[in-house]
């Protein structure tokens, strides 16, 4: 995976000094086990840091400050084993500036009783400790989740580890840059945005750089390194011939040249995420395809036609889904299969899909494109897994972004594609294909999408709630009416 940030989680004991320092060094200790157990579970992404047990308003101010400082802090976990008196957390509450997590647990997971007395009872007050806490975090208005249930079960570890996705895609989303060479395509709305507010809001930087800047690095790559990639292509790939052997060597050295140039360009600009656009390739000699689909593989964003809100989202996908089983992708509805009772959706693009979804091992490629007036380009052709999956869109309605998110049933295809020489996915819209696409358009989700076999609706959900955007879902339980409903309600709620 390209570039991932190292990150830990810092784990906070909420008490106070009331109890006295017999049971406060029984909650630090407890707390430590909990920590350390949590490490050795296995089930977390990432690895949880305990501080020490919070007793003051001023220490948790400093706490919080430094997380707050602290790069590599993905997130706060917040957990009162006693009660913590509320007033105490309001001026670090008023800080703080990465994701919070309030686990709502307890040290012990039954209830000791044939030897339960008062003394046990004033230590394990987590069910009065966290509602305090709760009610200060729902007065300030916090963003947060909050995880119930003990802290040794597999259900709850899998529900932190899948907040601590969420938590790093925030992470990578603050000084993302996506790279756009030209801009988007003319004419074309929902690929715009205000790119300005994308950095205030998600931390996005969206620099233009010319195709020249990019043809440049193309032109300084050895042909010696071109050759080593054509070596790894043959051991990844099986090479089908619809063109003569020569030619297609040519067009798909041409591939290689500009993979090589794409990575070293966004490696000295800091970029995990690209854009191109078939109406801006002045200098090339072909649209990036397999170079396109082999960077993505790798771990870097991409969408076609300039569209960089959802280049952004496939690199935050791919984030989530680190270690998963599974890929992320970019992704276009195309065209439907409209049959009565059997209703599909074929998604594709031009060349662009990335390898991690592919079902099988791909077949590498060369022909015509019929846009963007260039040389055939070599590209990565296979059908997606079948299985659960979703597609995202991260779309700019004015006043606000919006993601809008939809669950899909990818299927094998029911015969094979005979003549359509590009990647592709074929699934099941959920609840069927008439809802989910009626859903999709009144939320004015775009054509271009995110689409991940690794991550589940929460994932999305959560770092929605994490930056403070909308996310409007789609998926078995969708009813028009209601979800109409739905957008009514957001909008007066964001204010429109």
């Amino acid at each position: 995976m390209k570039q991932l940030k190292e990150l830990d989680f810092w784990f906070l004991t909420g008490s106070q000094d009331l109890y006295g320092e017999g049971p406060l060094k029984q909650v630090a200790a407890d707390s430590q086990k909990m920590v350390d157990a949590l490490n050795k579970s296995g089930s977390l992404p990432f690895k949880l840091v305990s501080k020490p047990v919070q007793k003051s308003s001023s220490q948790i101010r400093s706490t919080i400050e430094q997380a707050g400082a602290d790069a590599s802090c993905g997130g706060v976990v917040c957990w009162m084993h006693t009660f913590s008196p509320a007033k105490m957390w309001i001026g670090g509450l008023s800080v703080l500036s990465k994701p919070l997590l309030q686990l709502h647990t307890q040290f012990n997971e039954k209830i000791p009783f044939d030897t339960i007395d008062m003394d046990f009872m004033n230590l394990n007050q987590s069910a009065h400790g966290d509602r305090e806490f709760g009610h200060i975090t729902a007065r300030m208005d916090i963003p947060r989740t909050v995880i119930t249930g003990h802290w040794s079960h597999q259900e709850t570890q899998d529900r932190i580890a899948r907040w601590m996705r969420s938590a790093a895609a925030v992470a990578e989303s603050r000084d993302l840059i996506i790279a756009r060479f030209g801009d988007n395509m003319r004419d074309v709305a929902v690929t715009d945005g205000d790119k300005v507010e994308a950095m205030i809001k998600l931390g996005w930087s969206v620099p233009y750089y010319g195709i020249g800047d990019l043809v440049a690095y193309r032109n300084k790559v050895a042909d010696s390194d071109v050759d080593s990639l054509i070596d790894e292509y043959q051991k990844a790939y099986e090479f089908k011939y619809s063109v003569s052997e020569a030619s297609f060597l040519n067009q798909t050295r041409e591939q290689a040249r500009v993979e090589l140039a794409l990575e070293a360009f966004l490696g000295d600009v800091g970029a995990r995420a690209f854009t191109t656009n078939f109406q801006d390739l002045h200098g090339m000699s072909q649209l990036p395809g397999l170079a396109a689909q082999r960077l993505m593989g790798k771990g870097y964003g991409f969408a076609g036609e300039g569209d960089w809100k959802t280049a952004a989202m496939v690199r935050l996908f791919k984030v989530m889904g680190m270690g998963l089983s599974g890929g992320a992708s970019f992704m276009e509805d195309y065209t439907y299969h409209m049959e009565k009772g059997s209703m599909l959706d074929l998604g594709a693009h031009m060349l662009e899909i990335c390898p991690s979804i592919a079902k099988d091992k791909p077949t590498l490629e060369v022909h015509p494109l019929g846009i963007g007036d260039r040389e055939d380009p070599a590209r990565l052709v296979f059908d997606g897994r079948p299985g659960r999956a979703l597609c995202a869109a991260i779309v700019d309605m004015g006043n606000r972004f919006r993601i809008v998110v939809t669950e899909v049933e990818s299927v094998d295809t029911p015969q094979a594609f005979q003549k359509l020489p590009v990647a592709r996915v074929l699934w099941k819209p959920l609840p069927d294909l008439v809802t989910a696409s009626e859903a999709w358009i009144l939320a004015g989700g775009g054509h271009h999408t995110a689409y991940s076999d690794a991550i589940e609706v929460d994932y999305i959900r959560t770092f929605a709630e994490m930056t403070g955007i909308e996310c409007v879902e789609i998926g078995q339980e969708t009813k028009i009416p209601q979800f109409r409903n739905e957008l009514r309600w957001n909008s007066v709620y964001y204010g429109k």
